[in-house]
């Protein structure tokens, strides 16, 4: 299996300046009043409760942005798995920006390590049996970091886009004039793409209409875990099945053992606690 995708400086450069611009409009008075312009200071990253790691180079862009001379020693990568307190990197480089970009540094790196950290728990609960995948509830402007931090955590990303995939949804049934002919109208748009199209389906007559209307997969939405196994009984050479709604980590053990194929969970970016990470500032 390839490696996940990792950020490029593209990905983020733009959120980190607009993140500062809100966070240091008119300046920073507290610092710019105590703290020389020529002062230095060294800060270290501390862990303080166990994680899976993401963001460190979108952190540092924060003290780059602020002084291009910072430098970093990290001793950890995005993806790898820390104890608590575990220093995970120092930053050496002017004092006002280390302590200017400090809040908008911690508030990317422990919200993206939350991410990466429920990830890695709902990975490990599966028991490799079933792929763990994100959806689209992303916080808005933030969803390339958020679903960089899913793969962080070794899940997989599943929509990035409205454009990356077709999943005719209840909505799209009802004003579309049924599941056939969702699915019809989506073969003739796309005749030209190789697409997979998927259905959400609800009850098992839906999951027969969707098989009989060609669908390549089925999303088994706020099934029972009963109904989920009979539709994946149903649907064994013809489509493959996702799982979504009500998914909860708790419940991952018991929906990975219904032979589903994927089961998506928003909680993976919309509920993720953020990780506890301290910023400690001392003169160089």
């Amino acid at each position: 299996m390839a490696p996940p995708r990792r950020l490029e400086p593209g990905d983020y450069r733009d959120l980190v300046r607009r993140a500062l611009a809100e966070d240091l409009a008119g300046g920073d008075v507290t610092t710019d009043a105590i703290i020389g312009q020529g002062d230095r200071a060294s800060g270290t990253f501390l862990v303080k409760s166990p994680c899976t790691l993401a963001g460190l180079d979108v952190a540092l862009e924060v003290f780059v942005q602020l002084d291009p001379r910072v430098e970093a020693d990290w001793k950890f990568r995005d993806g790898d798995t820390c104890a608590a307190g575990v220093t995970i990197g120092r930053l050496t480089g002017s004092a006002r920006a280390l302590l200017s970009g400090e809040r908008t540094a911690l508030n990317i790196l422990q919200h993206l390590s939350g991410i990466a950290t429920l990830a890695r728990q709902f990975v490990e609960a599966s028991g490799g049996t079933i792929t763990i995948l994100d959806t689209r509830k992303t916080t808005p402007t933030l969803r390339a970091l958020e679903k960089y931090a899913v793969r962080m955590g070794g899940a997989t990303n599943h929509r990035m886009s409205l454009n990356d995939g077709v999943m005719i949804k209840d909505n799209h049934i009802r004003l579309g004039g049924g599941i056939a002919n969702a699915v019809t109208q989506v073969r003739a748009f796309a005749a030209r793409r190789v697409v997979e199209v998927e259905v959400e389906v609800e009850t098992m007559k839906q999951v027969d209409q969707a098989l009989d209307a060609g669908a390549d997969i089925l999303l088994l939405d706020n099934m029972t875990t009963d109904d989920i196994r009979e539709a994946v009984r149903r649907c064994q050479g013809r489509a493959k099945t996702e799982i979504s709604g009500g998914v909860t980590l708790a419940r991952i053990p018991e929906l990975a053992s219904t032979g589903a194929d994927f089961v998506s969970a928003g909680a993976l970016t919309h509920s993720a606690p953020a990780v506890d990470i301290s910023f400690d500032i001392q003169p160089a």
